[in-house]
C-alpha cells in the first residue's frame, strides 16, 4: 500500500492535524520568520508523531537560535521509526550540538540530508554532529551541508572520525565550503575514507578553504582504499594545492581503477606543469573512466604542464565524455562532438 504525503506550509494547521497518524511528512515554513518559540511548538507536535518514517523538514531562512534547535533535536530523538529524513536549516542563527543528540538516537535512519549551511556550528557543533551521526549505523546515504560554518581542522576532523563509523554508507555528498579547513582538516577526514568500502558514489566539496599539498595528498590516500568507487566529484577549487598536492591526487586516481564518472575541481591553486603532468599520468590508468569533468583554470601549469596532462588524457581510450577547462579555454569532446572556444 502507497503510503500518503501530507503537506503542510502552516505551522498551525500541522499542530491541529492528526498526530498519531503521520507516516511520510513534508512541512515546509522556510522563509516564514519563524522564532525559537514557533521551532518549539513545531517540536512539541513532531514528537508526537510516533509513527513516523518519512519526514521533510524545510525550515530555511528563518530565525531559529539554540533553544529552537535543541527542541527539533529532542522532537526528532522520539520519531525512532524514521528511515528517511530531510532537515533543511540553512540559514539560521543554530548550533549543531542538540540535533547531533537527536539523530544519535534515529537509529533507523537509512538516508538522510541535512543542510545547515551559513550558521554558527562552529567547531564544537561540528563534534558533536560527528558523534551523533556515528551512531546512525544504518545510514546507507547522507548528504550533509556545513558550508559557512567556521568548524576549522579540528571540526573537520572530528567529523570525519565519526562518519567514518557509518560504515554502510554507499552514497555520501559532504559539502564544507568556506569553513577554514587546513592540511589537519583534510587528512583527518582523509583517514575516514578507507572505512567506507560500500561507497559507490562521493562527492566531496572543500571549495575555497586552505588546503595545501599534504591535505591533497591524504584526501588521495584515503580515496585509494574507496575500492568500490565507481561516481568521485572532488571539488578543491580556490585553496593551495601545489603540485606536490596535485601529484599525489595523480597518484591515487590512478589506483581508483573502477571510477567510470569524475569530476575534478582544481582551478584557482598553484599547481604547476609537473603537478598538471602527473594528474594525466594518473588519469590514464583510470581505464574505466567513460565521463570526465577537469578544471584547472587559473593554475601556472604553462605549455608543458598542457602537453603532458593532454598525453595522459589520450590515453583514455575509454572516454566517451570530456569537459576540460584549462586557463581561458574550453575544450569539450564528445564521441561525435568537438567543441573550442576562446
Amino acid at each position: 500500500m502507497i503510503e500518503q504525503i501530507q503537506y503542510y506550509r502552516e505551522l498551525e494547521k500541522f499542530l491541529s492535524s492528526s498526530l498519531l497518524s503521520h507516516q511520510v511528512l513534508h512541512i515546509d515554513l522556510s522563509y516564514s520568520k519563524i522564532r525559537d518559540k514557533d521551532a518549539s511548538n513545531l517540536g512539541s507536535g513532531l514528537s508526537k508523531c510516533i509513527n513516523l518514517s518519512n519526514l521533510t523538514l524545510n525550515l530555511r531562512w528563518n530565525l531559529i537560535c539554540d533553544e529552537g534547535a535543541s527542541v527539533l533535536g529532542s522532537a526528532l530523538a522520539k520519531c525512532i521509526n524514521l528511515s528517511n529524513l530531510t532537515l533543511k536549516l540553512n540559514e539560521n542563527n543554530i548550533g549543531a550540538s542538540a540535533l547531533g543528540v537527536g539523530l544519535a538516537k534515529c537509529i533507523n535512519l537509512s538516508n538522510l540530508t541535512l543542510n545547515l549551511g551559513s550558521n554558527y556550528i562552529g567547531v564544537e557543533g561540528a563534534l558533536d554532529l560527528g558523534s551523533g551521526l556515528e551512531k546512525c549505523i544504518n545510514l546507507s546515504n547522507l548528504t550533509l551541508n556545513l558550508g559557512r560554518n567556521k568548524i576549522g581542522d579540528e571540526g573537520a576532523s572530528g567529523l570525519g572520525y565519526g562518519l567514518a563509523k557509518c560504515i554502510n554508507l554507499s552514497n555520501l555528498t559532504l559539502k564544507l565550503r568556506y569553513n577554514k579547513i587546513g592540511d589537519e582538516g583534510a587528512s583527518g577526514l582523509g583517514s575516514g575514507l578507507p572505512k567506507w568500502i560500500n561507497l559507490s558514489n562521493l562527492t566531496l566539496d572543500f571549495q575555497s578553504n586552505q588546503i595545501g599539498d599534504k591535505g591533497a595528498s591524504d584526501l588521495g590516500s584515503g580515496l585509494v582504499k574507496c575500492i568500490n568507487l565507481s561516481n568521485l566529484t572532488l571539488v578543491l577549487y580556490d585553496n593551495q594545492i601545489g603540485d606536490e598536492g596535485a601529484s599525489g591526487l595523480g597518484s591515487a586516481l590512478a589506483k581508483c581503477i573502477n571510477l567510470s564518472n569524475l569530476t575534478l575541481q582544481l582551478q584557482s591553486n598553484q599547481i604547476g606543469a609537473k603537478g598538471a603532468s602527473d594528474i594525466g599520468s594518473g588519469l590514464a590508468k583510470c581505464i574505466n573512466l567513460s565521463n570526465l569533468r577537469l578544471n584547472l583554470d587559473s593554475n601556472q601549469i604553462g605549455v608543458m604542464g598542457a602537453s603532458g596532462l593532454g598525453s595522459g588524457l589520450a590515453k583514455c581510450i575509454n572516454l566517451s565524455n570530456l569537459i576540460f577547462k584549462l586557463e581561458q579555454q574550453f575544450i569539450r569532446f564528445g564521441l561525435n562532438y568537438f567543441q573550442l572556444q576562446k
